[in-house]
């Protein structure tokens, strides 16, 4: 694929481009910063460990998709397992003959009538008999779980697999298996518990692992974030001593060529991963990356700084937008929160101008200006009487802003 370098300042939503691109097509997404990782041969993350993160996250999408797909399927199994539990087996696991004949159809009446019962809800309130398994953090569990040090290799990591799996199957009478314990719960959560139990058994029937590796080396999605702190400025000869900087960059040509990681689910080729790399490149250009990555990052992409427009759209169009947050917090209180469009357009024009003055810091700067604008009133929210209402206007916007405003405008004069 044609992978992506993204230029930008930082809080211009390079992040959330990348983001919303994986949501669209459903692909496994990992999000790392570049500066986490040392060279091979140092203590810390080799490069590595980015493809394991995102099997593990692959693995999860993939359990929900098959999960979602055979949800319907396992609720049918969890009314019959619960019919079980209340009338006895139905009559097709029960012996035949003549005798049985007549009981069968008795029982298969009253099982349909406790079906009707079951699913109007009359039946909530009823105890049944449960075999639950036992989770790993339950004390009442067989043995405990043996762990081996070093996370980042994966044949460590398959090896405390398997011997985890030969703990839990390693009780009396050596029982292969999760371990269970019989508990009574009312049918409303036994119905959930069975339908984990359904589930997992459905899931086993699915090659998870196949499809996992399949979806990452088909359409994964991998952004590295600050992929300018791991450049050093070709100005400066001296060669630097961070473990964290060019080493990681030649670390990550391979990766980003094509190679072969192996994790604990199986060997994944990175041949057609899409890798996005971004950063502010404030200090150094990109230029000064290694010659060699800049070569395996043919698109750029140049994101302008967010103007007063972008930001009043920020406060505005998100469903979940940052005054709506703020309106719903003091709601808790019993307070209402009003914010008038001109107050909405000066908090914007406001950030604007502390991003041009100050220093560029995107979309943040809406907290900053947000906050100093709600700092007495978060606090004041709690003695206000229930139903009374707070309008923030343009006038309250500027009064709470000023001394910030001057504050920063002296501040680039004074040695």
């Amino acid at each position: 694929p044609r992978n992506v370098l993204m230029i930008g300042p930082t809080g211009c939503g390079k992040t959330e481009v990348a983001r919303r691109m994986a949501t669209l097509s459903e692909a496994p997404f990992i999000k790392v910063e570049a500066t986490k990782f040392t060279e091979v041969g140092y203590h810390g993350r080799d490069v590595d460990s980015i493809i394991r993160d995102l099997m593990d996250i692959s693995m999860t999408l993939t359990k929900k998709k098959q999960t979602d797909k055979l949800r319907e399927e396992a609720k049918g199994l969890v009314e019959e397992r619960i019919l079980d539990l209340l009338t006895g087996p139905s009559s097709s696991s029960a012996g035949g003959g003549d005798a049985g004949a007549g009981s069968s159809s008795v029982t298969s009446s009253s099982r349909e009538t406790f079906r009707n019962m079951l699913r109007g809800g009359q039946l909530d309130d009823q105890t049944v008999d449960v075999d639950v398994p036992v989770s790993h953090g339950d004390k009442s569990g067989g043995g405990g779980e043996i762990v081996f040090g070093g996370e980042g290799n994966p044949n460590i990591a398959a090896m405390n697999e398997v011997i985890s799996k030969l703990t839990a199957g390693g009780g009396p009478g050596g029982k292969r298996g999760v371990p269970t314990e019989r508990k009574t719960l009312p049918i409303s959560e036994a119905r959930d518990v069975i339908l984990d139990i359904e589930l997992e058994r459905l899931l086993e029937n699915v090659d998870l692992k196949k499809e996992a590796i399949a979806a990452v080396e088909e359409s994964g999605i991998v952004f590295m974030d600050e992929i300018d702190k791991i450049c050093s400025s070709k100005d400066y000869s001296s060669k630097s001593a961070d473990a964290s900087a060019e080493g990681v960059q030649r670390d990550l040509l391979p990766l980003v060529e094509g190679t072969t990681i192996s994790t604990k689910y199986g060997n994944v080729n990175t041949d057609y991963i899409l890798f996005i790399a971004s950063g502010a490149f404030h200090a150094v250009k990109p230029s000064d990356m290694l010659p060699e990555l800049q070569g395996r990052l043919p698109i750029r992409v140049e994101l302008n700084g967010l103007t007063e427009e972008d930001l009043y759209k920020i406060l505005t169009e998100p469903v979940a937008n940052l005054l709506r947050q703020q309106t719903e917090l003091l709601a808790t209180e019993g307070v209402t929160l009003k914010f008038e469009d001109d107050a909405v357009r000066e908090i914007a024009r406001m950030a604007a101008i502390l991003n041009r003055t100050v220093e560029n810091i995107g979309a943040r700067r809406l907290h900053t200006v947000i906050e100093r604008i709600m700092e007495s009133f978060s606090f004041e929210a709690a003695e206000m009487e229930d139903g009374s209402e707070i309008v923030v206007d343009k006038t309250l916007v500027k009064e709470r802003l000023s001394e910030v405003m001057v504050s920063s405008d002296l501040s680039r004069y004074i040695l």
